[in-house]
């Protein structure tokens, strides 16, 4: 097992752009005006080189000299200083180390060595636990990254646990609805008990056997709002309003919605929905002739309008996009 080396890369004063940056929105943002300095530094664990070839990725590679302080191994932590570590989830693709372990192999014209990268946070001046756990809070996402250990690696070698077999739903294709009820709550599906009444229809006389369980969240996925568009696809049967002041232009606009109505849907029967509202615009220009360069596809709430524009005094053709979207929420993390 080959040594794994570590090197901490800080830019020097003039340099350090980004870390006055993350000062400035950390005082302003947070309310935190004790914390009178900030660095940044950039620690990267490397595995598989040689001292030589570790001094050379160091010059550059890791570093650029003439802006940046390089430290071997350990990076003190004066007093007065606070100091945390954060990195990517295991998984997540990490570009800074992806980049360079490339340039190492181009350097060494070797193996590809492993590389992972964190990002040190140093704060200065009187920082309290609790400030300390509003900044961790406020710069690690934890959808994506983690607080990194201080210790460091033996090995970078990833250790894979291998899963166990996937579960069987054991029962149900029998279960009655309260157990399928029990169900929707026990894994928290966003489909209901209808929803999960004709899944368990489809195993039971389809399949003639229990789901795994990794088929019923796919299918969940698929029947959620974020795939299906289930809240632009509800019918609306009636019309609520909670802002008196807003009443007038609310119904100024269903009045427009429903004489465009009149006009495209003559002897067809079309669900009154959000999805409807949302691109009935430019199926009333089209059927009027204003849209001739439109260009359509199967998919139902979007479409590409071709337009020449004026671009510095030339003109140039330009697709214009118009997207009725869902999929910023909910989504699957949320």
């Amino acid at each position: 097992m080959s040594e794994v080396k570590r090197i901490y890369v800080q830019k020097k004063a003039g340099f350090d752009v980004e870390a006055k940056l993350l000062l400035g929105d950390i005082r302003q943002n947070l309310s935190l005006t004790n914390i009178t300095g900030l660095k940044i530094v950039n620690r990267y664990d490397v595995e598989g080189l040689t001292d030589s070839e570790y001094d050379e990725a160091k010059r550059l590679v890791f570093s650029e000299p003439p802006q940046d302080d390089c430290f071997d191994e350990d990076y003190v932590i004066a007093d007065g200083e606070t100091a945390f570590a954060m990195e990517y989830l295991p998984g997540q693709y990490d570009q800074r180390a992806a980049s360079a372990a490339e340039c190492i192999q181009i350097l060494t014209k070797k193996e590809r060595p492993n590389v992972k990268c964190a990002k040190l946070i140093v704060l200065e001046g009187k920082v309290s636990k609790e400030d300390l756990e509003k900044v961790k809070k406020y710069l690690i996402n934890p959808v994506e990254s983690q607080e990194a250990t201080m210790d460091k690696y033996d090995t970078l070698e990833m250790k894979i646990d291998y899963p166990e077999d996937v579960k069987v739903v054991t029962g149900f294709i029998k279960a009655d609805e309260d157990k399928l009820s029990a169900m929707l709550k026990e894994y928290g599906f966003a489909m209901d008990l209808e929803d999960i009444k004709f899944c368990q229809k489809y195993f039971k006389e389809t399949e003639n056997r229990d789901p795994y369980i990794t088929e019923l969240r796919m299918i969940d996925t698929y029947w959620s709002d974020h795939c299906r568009h289930t809240t632009f696809s509800t019918i609306i049967d009636d019309f609520e309003f909670s802002d008196k002041e807003a009443v007038p232009y609310i119904e100024k606009a269903l009045n427009e919605y429903f004489e465009a109505r009149a006009k495209l849907y003559v002897n067809k029967t079309k669900p009154v929905c959000l999805m409807d509202m949302g691109t009935i615009a430019p199926k009333l220009l089209k059927s009027e002739g204003f849209l001739k360069a439109i260009d359509e596809s199967e998919e139902i709430n979007a479409c590409s309008i071709e337009k020449e524009i004026e671009i510095d005094g030339k003109k140039e053709k330009y697709l214009i996009m118009f997207k009725n979207e869902t999929h910023n929420h909910p989504t699957e993390i949320e």
